[in-house]
């Protein structure tokens, strides 16, 4: 079974109910108890990327990490505890970059943990290094805030404005 295709068991922080919660699928994750919105945190590979963390119609946190690394290991629950509270906003999907050669090359990651934010595919942020919950907050919301703007500045762009003279 691929990546794409497994799931991750994902306690409710609300109520508690274990939720079966899938790598890839459209919306946003929801407990099926109590219907609040559970942390969405799936793997994915080279061939399940796209799939996984680039078709997301929310958020995606990507978290470039390796087994044998003492920092990467130290921000993991910070990342989980941030997509904990995100729940619904953000989806964290974390990538071990020795068995993900060509996403590493792809990103050029040459340390890790490297942290991006993805929009719709497009990387928005990043940042290399491991950090406490409160800096990746504001790490986030700094990036959320800067795309909106972005879009909101494009659309205002496109609608209507002065025509351009190029004679």
């Amino acid at each position: 079974m691929s990546a794409v295709g497994q799931a991750r068991i994902i306690r409710c922080p609300n109520c508690g109910r274990k939720n079966r919660v899938p790598a890839a699928a459209g919306g946003r994750p929801r407990c099926a108890n109590c219907h609040k919105p559970l942390p969405w945190i799936a793997d994915a590979l080279d061939d399940t990327f796209a799939e996984i963390a680039e078709k997301a119609d929310l958020p995606v946190i990507v978290d470039m990490w390796a087994t044998w690394c003492g920092p990467c290991r130290m921000v993991s629950p910070v990342l989980e505890e941030l997509a904990a509270e995100r729940a619904g906003e953000v989806k964290l999907v974390k990538v071990d970059v020795d068995r993900a050669p060509r996403l590493s090359s792809r990103f050029t990651v040459q340390a890790v943990p490297t942290l991006m934010i993805l929009d719709h595919g497009e990387v928005i942020a990043r940042q290399a290094g491991a950090a406490p919950v409160a800096v990746l907050r504001r790490w986030f919301d700094d990036a959320m805030l800067q795309q909106r703007r972005a879009r909101k500045s494009a659309g205002a762009g496109a609608e209507g404005g002065t025509p351009r003279d190029d004679s």
